[in-house]
């Protein structure tokens, strides 16, 4: 990733002091998240949940007793 790129994003998020005191932190990180984006796959069907919705009531752990 360019250092520039870097910079950019870093303080869009309001990073300014952690660029500023760790840039090579701030650079490792940003390096480890383009990794993490580029091995993620998009759903097959973008209409699918990724899980079963939420539901009030019934569940274990003491809603609904």
């Amino acid at each position: 990733m360019d250092k520039a790129v870097i910079e950019l994003l870093a303080r869009r998020a309001g990073l300014d002091r952690a660029l500023r005191q760790f840039p090579e932190d701030v650079a490792a990180a940003a390096e480890a998240a383009e990794g993490s984006a580029a091995r993620m796959q998009p759903p097959s069907d973008p209409r699918a949940e990724p899980w079963p919705p939420m539901r009030a009531g019934g569940a274990a752990g003491g809603a609904g007793r």
